[in-house]
C-alpha cells in the first residue's frame, strides 16, 4: 500500500490521534500502514500476539467459540481504539480469534515496543488504560443487553455501533455472519431485520445493510448504545461514533 504522509501525521485512528504530539512521535517510526482484508484472520486464540493493529476504515471482530463450533462475537475494534489488548497486559496469549469483518487499512506496529511504550507510564498508559477501561465498560453493558434485551433491540444497538465504528450508514454484513456475532439462530436475524426494514430504518440487499432512518434506529435501540457511547467520551474524551475525523 502506498503512503500519505499526511495519514502519519493526521492518525485517521482516533486512539492514536488522541496521544500527545511528543508521544505519538515516538511511536511513529514503528507504525505501518497495512490493508486489511475481508475474513483475514489477526489472532487465533491460544497463540501469542506477535502484532497490534489500529484501524482507520476497517473493522475487527473479536469472538469466542465453543466446543461444538458455535461463535459469539464478544467485542469489535475499528478506529476508535486497537486490536491486541493481552498483548499490554503482561501476557500476549489470547482466548478469543480476531478477523477482520470489513476490509480497510489499519497501522501495524509491533507488539512487543508497545508494550515497553505501555511500561513506561505516562500518557500512552494512561490513555491506553481508559480505553480498557471502556471496552470493559462495554463488555459488561454487552452482557446484560444480551440477557436482557430483545433481539429487536439488540440488532438496532449491533447496527449503530457498527455504523458508527467504520463512519458509514451502508456496509457490507450477511445475515450469516449478523447471526455468528449475535450468537442467535440466523432465522431469528431474518424476523429482526424484516421489522426494521418494514418500519423504514434499514434496507437490505445482498449482504449489504443501509441506515435509512438513524434517528428511530436509535429510539428502537436499548439504552445500552447510548450508555456505551457515553463512557467512551468521558473516559476518552471522543465518542467511537461516525461524527468523528474523515478516513485519508
Amino acid at each position: 500500500m502506498s503512503l500519505d504522509k499526511n495519514i502519519f501525521q493526521q492518525p485517521a485512528n482516533k486512539l492514536l490521534a488522541a496521544l500527545p504530539a511528543n508521544d505519538y512521535q515516538r511511536l511513529f517510526p514503528h507504525l505501518k500502514l497495512v490493508s486489511l482484508e475481508v475474513h483475514q484472520t489477526l489472532y487465533q486464540a491460544g497463540e501469542p500476539i506477535a502484532q497490534i493493529y489500529f484501524p482507520h476504515n476497517s473493522m475487527v471482530s473479536i469472538v469466542t467459540t465453543m466446543e461444538d463450533g458455535s461463535t459469539a462475537e464478544v467485542g469489535i475494534v475499528s478506529n476508535e481504539g486497537m486490536a491486541g489488548i493481552p498483548a499490554i497486559l503482561g501476557n500476549n496469549i489470547t482466548t478469543t480469534t480476531s478477523f477482520v469483518q470489513i476490509s480497510g487499512a489499519a497501522m501495524q506496529m509491533n507488539a512487543d515496543v508497545l508494550k515497553a511504550e505501555f511500561n513506561q507510564g505516562g500518557a500512552i498508559q494512561t490513555l491506553l488504560l481508559s480505553y480498557i477501561q471502556a471496552i470493559y465498560s462495554e463488555l459488561m453493558q454487552a452482557a446484560a443487553c444480551n440477557r436482557l434485551h430483545t433481539l429487536d433491540e439488540r440488532l438496532a444497538r449491533w447496527l449503530l455501533t457498527v455504523s458508527d465504528r467504520v463512519e458509514s450508514e451502508d456496509f457490507p454484513l450477511t445475515q450469516q455472519f449478523i447471526s455468528q456475532m449475535l450468537g442467535v439462530r440466523r432465522s431469528g436475524v431474518t424476523v429482526a431485520a424484516s421489522t426494521l426494514s418494514r418500519a423504514g430504518m434499514i434496507s437490505y440487499h445482498r449482504g449489504h445493510i443501509n441506515i435509512l432512518n438513524r434517528e428511530d434506529l436509535e429510539a428502537t435501540s436499548c439504552e445500552c448504545y447510548r450508555i456505551i457511547q457515553n463512557e467512551f467520551a468521558r473516559l476518552l474524551g471522543f465518542m467511537p461514533s461516525k461524527r468523528g475525523q474523515k478516513f485519508f
